[in-house]
């Protein structure tokens, strides 16, 4: 098999997060499980946060698991707010940081009015309750508040209170006005890194807007897209392989884990990226390492 076949067949998960964010694990928790997983590339990607990142690498290293250091920036775009995923950026760049930083500013403000607004909808104590939930009080999100609503039985999981909480028309939907779209891309390129559209299949977008997004994306200097990943259905896969092609980007891969038993998708458990893409993590030296230990024989997506 060619080198750039195998290359894709790698089990690489390239978006997960920490309790840093708005995971639940501390990082070097979530680097053991994606290990046992059987997960051969790894990217912590913590919510406008590089907090996680040399606490994960050092665990990584011990684990002997190529490990990349990644970001997922949160971004406001036409009236979606969307992701952009950067990795194998340097976690000292001052101007990832700052512009991180500038991000962040905000989040207890919104927060504060989220539960307040869920108090109004019949749920007291939200705020407390999310804050009970963050390692990282300057992270407090709506991940955070989910976990309290189903811990106060308002909800059966964090799923259910996402059909019914903190969202767009719903209680507890605060907006926010997060990073542009240009300045996020720019952050991760002055970093050393590639930047990903992450989890394109999850945006409120028509066919000609979800266009408007990635043509936006690519002129800004983005350079891939998450084809598979946890937060997409198997009807995404081909799609956004369809669009990845259209637009000359490269593919990601990513379970978007959070969680046991709160996220769909164990890191590493997805399948792999379909026929004909060129994968993100190509002409990577940590694919090389994943690659170099991996038996010849492994089952493609194994």
């Amino acid at each position: 098999m060619p080198t750039s076949e195998r290359s894709r067949r790698i089990n690489a998960d390239l978006h997960a997060h920490s309790n840093v964010s708005d995971g639940a694990l501390a990082p070097a928790a979530v680097v053991r499980r994606a290990h046992a997983c059987g997960v051969e590339l790894f990217a912590l990607t913590d919510h406008d946060e590089l907090g996680g990142l040399a606490e994960a690498a050092t665990a990584a290293q011990a684990l002997d698991l190529p490990f990349v250091a990644g970001v997922e920036i949160s971004v406001s775009w036409a009236r979606e707010t969307i992701h952009v995923v950067g990795l194998r950026v340097d976690p000292g760049c001052r101007e990832l940081r700052d512009g991180l930083a500038r991000t962040r500013i905000g989040r207890d403000d919104r927060a504060r009015e989220i539960g307040a607004q869920l108090a109004r909808a019949g749920i007291d104590g939200a705020y407390e309750g999310a804050l009970r939930h963050v390692a990282n009080p300057a992270m407090v999100g709506r991940m955070h508040f989910a976990r309290f609503i189903v811990e106060a039985g308002a909800c059966r999981d964090v799923r259910h209170v996402f059909q019914n909480y903190l969202v767009e028309g719903k209680p507890g939907f605060v907006p926010h006005r997060w990073a542009e779209l240009g300045a996020a891309v720019d952050w991760i390129r002055a970093a050393g890194g590639v930047a990903v559209l992450a989890h394109p299949g999850r945006y409120s977008l028509d066919d000609g807007e979800m266009w408007a997004l990635i043509g936006a994306f690519r002129e800004a200097g983005g350079s891939g897209i998450e084809v598979v990943s946890g937060s997409h259905v198997a009807e995404h896969y081909p799609r956004f392989a369809r669009l990845a092609r259209k637009f000359g980007l490269a593919a990601s891969r990513g379970s978007d884990f959070h969680a046991p038993l709160e996220s769909r998708f164990e890191p590493g458990s997805l399948p792999p990226l379909p026929d004909g893409l060129a994968a993100v993590w190509e002409d990577w030296f940590e694919a090389a390492r994943a690659l170099a230990q991996r038996p010849r024989d492994v089952p493609a997506g194994a």
